[in-house]
């Protein structure tokens, strides 16, 4: 057998690895572990795990806790598989108890895969459907608007009288980019 690459991933800084980390170092105790606090939507952003890719040789293997920690869709996983089929790796994924080393692992994999994929799909449905039923309910998405109706109001009367954007965008206390945009608007 030849080196053990284990890799941990958290889609945003405030989520943490550490029940990842506890069963790769369970599993694994002398592999390195690299960690990576990126959003899974696609593999090709992922410079730990591209470092990975990379690095890994023939006889070796790449080992995650869950699926869903190494690959988001059907395309990156196939991707990921396809490197390490070349390079004459394995995957192995603790959770699933998944090896790709051998034929049952392989087709397990690939069915996994496929329901992954299925459940983000799934997940991006609802939350669209609930975008949708609070626009339907008159409900503000976004962050809070930087200025009212009347204080855009306002900056058009005291431009036209010859007020410039950076007094202004002082005044108001935002970016002269936002005053400019409020010029653009037709009242």
């Amino acid at each position: 057998m030849g080196n053990i690459f284990t890799y941990a991933r958290v889609s945003t800084l405030d989520q943490n690895t550490d029940s990842q980390v506890t069963a790769l170092k369970g599993a694994y105790p002398k592999a390195v572990l690299r960690q990576e606090k990126k959003s899974g939507t696609t593999a090709k952003d992922r410079f730990v795990l591209n470092v990975i890719l990379d690095m890994i040789g023939k006889g070796d293997k790449l080992v995650v806790w869950k699926l869903d920690r190494l690959a988001r869709n059907m395309k990156d996983l196939t991707d990921i598989i396809e490197i390490l089929n070349n390079k004459g790796a394995a995957l192995e994924i603790l959770d699933q108890k998944i090896d790709t080393s051998t034929a049952t692992g392989r087709a397990f994999l690939q069915m996994l895969g496929v329901f992954a994929e299925f459940e983000t799909n799934l997940r991006k449905e609802r939350q669209l459907a609930g975008i949708a039923a609070a626009k339907a309910k008159g409900k503000h998405l976004g962050r809070k608007a930087s200025l009212t109706d009347d204080q855009k109001k306002e900056i058009r009367t005291k431009n036209k009288t010859g007020m410039n954007p950076t007094t202004l965008s002082k005044e108001y206390g935002v970016s002269r980019g936002t005053v400019y945009n409020v010029l653009k608007e037709t009242a």
